[in-house]
């Protein structure tokens, strides 16, 4: 007797989790380890994975959100010995080339961005303005670095030297981290670690990223074609745009706007 069990014979299953947008900003759908932890954690552990596919649109954000959704990443692929595949969409700069790092490999399409291996802290100084206003500002500390960087008071040097080691200290954790995750297929005779951009087919040649192809067709040809892509992401709640909801979601995105436009997109 020849008994069929066509559940048995199901073609692989590929989870895809999407990581769109800038990384620790407020708002409905946020890219933060908070929120993405449960979803990152069914798609490696519902219905036994061939692999994880992530697709990735970010030009970066929190360096501690990105840490923490990398380190998750590792800790769930390692865990499960699911292979992690990052595929990149327009952009994958600053914190969200971290992310990518994370996978086993990196896939891009020709006019992808990526890299910008650095750390930047940028603000404004109001306290000429202040003063052609006639307003007084008063600050009281305990702590003489309490008021670090206050940008209504004139610039202090001792300060500015601070800040500067602190984005020393966050730059080189980001440089050990793509050593690590790329290892020897990086072009060890350019220095990628400036802040610089490329884009997709000359970033392959720096080992940035491993090659140029989509989730779908490379999926396919990986698996079979008939493999079965089955997608996560963070739920959005049901009454989310209304009060307060609305003005967050507004002023976020118009923070992730800013980020996206440093990379002309």
């Amino acid at each position: 007797m020849n008994l069929k069990l066509p559940f048995l014979n199901k073609p692989p299953l590929v989870a895809v989790v999407r990581l769109n947008g800038a990384i620790g900003m407020a708002g409905r759908g946020a890219l933060n380890d908070a929120a993405l932890g449960p979803v990152l954690e069914r798609a490696f552990r519902k219905g036994k994975p061939a692999a994880v596919a992530l697709e990735i649109n970010s030009p970066g954000g929190s360096p501690v959100q990105s840490a923490l959704i990398g380190a998750r990443i590792r800790r769930l692929s390692e865990e499960l010995k699911v292979p992690t595949i990052a595929f990149v969409e327009d952009v994958a700069a600053s914190g969200g080339y971290w992310l990518a790092a994370s996978a086993d490999e990196i896939w891009a399409d020709e006019s992808s961005i990526l890299g910008s291996i650095g750390v930047i802290s940028a603000g404004f100084g109001a306290h000429v303005f202040l003063a052609r206003q006639g307003v007084e500002r008063r600050v009281y500390t305990a702590g003489r670095s309490k008021s670090m960087l206050d940008p209504f008071r004139p610039e202090n040097a001792e300060d500015v030297k601070r800040l500067k080691q602190l984005l020393g200290d966050i730059h080189d954790n980001f440089i050990a981290h793509v050593k690590d995750r790329r290892g020897d297929k990086l072009d060890s005779s350019e220095d990628l670690y400036t802040g610089e951009i490329w884009l997709g087919r000359r970033a392959v040649s720096l080992g940035l990223i491993d090659g140029i192809g989509h989730l779908r067709p490379k999926m396919q040809a990986r698996f079979g074609p008939k493999v079965r892509l089955r997608r996560y992401g963070i739920k959005k709640p049901l009454l989310g745009r209304i009060g307060m909801q609305i003005a967050q979601d507004a002023l976020s995105g118009i923070e992730e706007r800013a980020e996206y436009a440093r990379f002309g997109l």
